[in-house]
């Protein structure tokens, strides 16, 4: 999470949505900086916690951005990260395990350690349901965030390509697809209401 007080901005990590490329292109901008295990801080932690803590001690309500992905693509996403080399032999590798799997373990109703991903519905609302971030950009139009990081900082925003995860074969089948959608329903609605406001949704809070 980073936190702009001259734009009244507050950039919310959603965990697999191209977030290091945007921390390391802002973070020298950035007022404040949540870092580690605070770096993905959810918008409800970020309305509850945070934004009273910013009224209080610095005098601003900065209006919350974040980016969405496609939702089969960043649990696939996930999928990818925890084959690489840095989760050998760990209890978060997927090594021996087929994106069928991945996904029925991510869903199910007590998640093994390496299929505790969350998901971006939870991240980005409420129990409600009602969507907690002012301006939400969809990951595949990436041009429509850097137009309006560009127009806010009043000057061109760039993204260089950072935290790539590694190359695995992760086909899904159609029969698993259905699972996720329906277990997921939620966050497919929400992705389908963004893609259908062009990649760009901005809510009043």
């Amino acid at each position: 999470m980073l936190i702009f007080s001259p734009q009244n901005l507050a950039f919310l990590a959603v965990p697999k949505t191209g977030t290091t490329a945007v921390e390391m292109a802002l973070k020298p901008r950035a007022d404040v900086i949540f870092t580690k295990r605070r770096k993905h801080l959810t918008a409800t932690k970020y309305r509850n916690k945070v934004l009273p803590f910013l009224d209080d001690v610095m005098d601003v309500r900065p209006q919350a951005i974040a980016v969405m992905r496609d939702p089969v693509e960043q649990i696939r996403s996930w999928f990818r990260y925890r084959s690489g080399p840095r989760q050998s032999g760990g209890r978060n590798s997927t090594h021996g395990c087929s994106f069928d799997d991945f996904v029925l373990e991510v869903i199910s109703d007590k998640p093994a350690p390496f299929a505790s991903i969350g998901s971006q519905f939870n991240f980005l609302c409420n129990e409600a349901g009602d969507l907690l971030v002012e301006h939400l950009f969809s990951y595949e139009t990436q041009p429509a965030l850097i137009a309006f990081l560009s127009e806010a900082f009043e000057e061109e925003i760039s993204f260089k390509t950072r935290n790539v995860s590694p190359p695995v074969d992760a086909p899904l089948s159609a029969e698993v697809e259905t699972q996720l959608r329906a277990a997921r329903a939620g966050e497919f609605a929400l992705y389908a209401r963004l893609m259908d406001a062009g990649g760009q949704l901005t809510t009043s809070l």
